[in-house]
């Protein structure tokens, strides 16, 4: 990896191969919450990889068992600092997390998250804001953040966008801890994995994500996360646009040609 140095990682760890960039919270002794460090390094990640072409995947997992538990609230409690320069602190932790968790959403590459264990929180948001999601049936979600006295301050938005505003209100108005079943009838949850077939069924979702263009499927979030910006017009009008420079592209031309003539188009070797 060229841009993107994996051994300067310390609450994460991050490898590459044949395109498939695995990002791996790894502070077990939180359950993987997430400090400032850890959400400075995921943004390293994330900002590298728009310089990084040959990353059409990105799979963020966690270690021990669990995905996220969330932020690290003992990181929020600098007790030793003056009331303005806490607040201040606090706030560009909060903030900080917001940016990372929006680049994680607006990643050309296709995020898969690979949910286990604890999915509470922050890492509910990070699950929110994947393009596909793979669970096994230990995991539990939750928004806890009101019954410690906080709100979800900065994933509110993803979840409401990902589950709904009503069900979004549910969760964060009771804090009420869904299971795996829970979160599949709720779209949370796209595909299921048991833990002894953990690695066949990765690298069977990444091989149907690889079997699509990649700058189509990149083409396609941008068109997808364009919905709620745009009036429905100006939106097929530019989804025209999109469609004839994609039909034209290399790929377009490779992918139709390659239909033609019953064959596998080079995106798929």
């Amino acid at each position: 990896m060229n841009e993107l140095n994996a051994n300067t990682f310390k609450e994460i760890i991050v490898k590459e191969n044949k395109g498939v960039l695995t990002l791996r919270f790894n502070r077990p002794q939180k359950k993987n919450a997430m400090n400032l460090a850890l959400v400075n390094e995921v943004i390293d990640v994330f900002d590298a990889i728009t310089q990084l072409p040959d990353i059409r995947v990105v799979v963020i997992e966690g270690c021990d068992g669990h995905f996220c538990s969330g932020g690290d609230i003992s990181d929020m409690h600098l007790s030793s600092l003056a009331p303005e320069q806490r607040e201040r602190t606090i706030w560009q932790f909060n903030r900080r997390f917001g940016e990372m968790i929006t680049k994680v959403d607006n990643a050309t590459a296709v995020v898969i998250a690979v949910l286990e264990g604890a999915v509470l929180g922050g890492g509910f948001g990070v699950a929110c804001v994947a393009d596909l999601t793979l669970a096994n049936q230990s995991a539990y979600f939750a928004l806890p953040e009101t019954s410690l006295g906080l709100i979800p301050a900065q994933i509110a938005p993803f979840v409401a966008k990902r589950i709904g505003l009503h069900q979004a209100k549910r969760l964060a108005l009771t804090g009420e801890q869904l299971s795996f079943s829970q979160a599949q009838a709720l779209g949370l949850v796209h595909y299921t994995f048991e833990e002894a077939h953990r690695e066949r069924e990765k690298t069977a979702l990444i091989e149907k994500v690889k079997h699509c263009a990649p700058s189509a499927n990149a083409l396609t979030k941008q068109l997808l996360r364009d919905i709620e910006h745009q009036p429905l017009t100006a939106l097929l009008d530019h989804a025209a646009t999109l469609f004839v420079q994609s039909l034209t592209s290399k790929e377009g031309t490779e992918g139709t040609r390659a239909f033609v003539e019953k064959r596998t188009p080079y995106w798929c070797k």
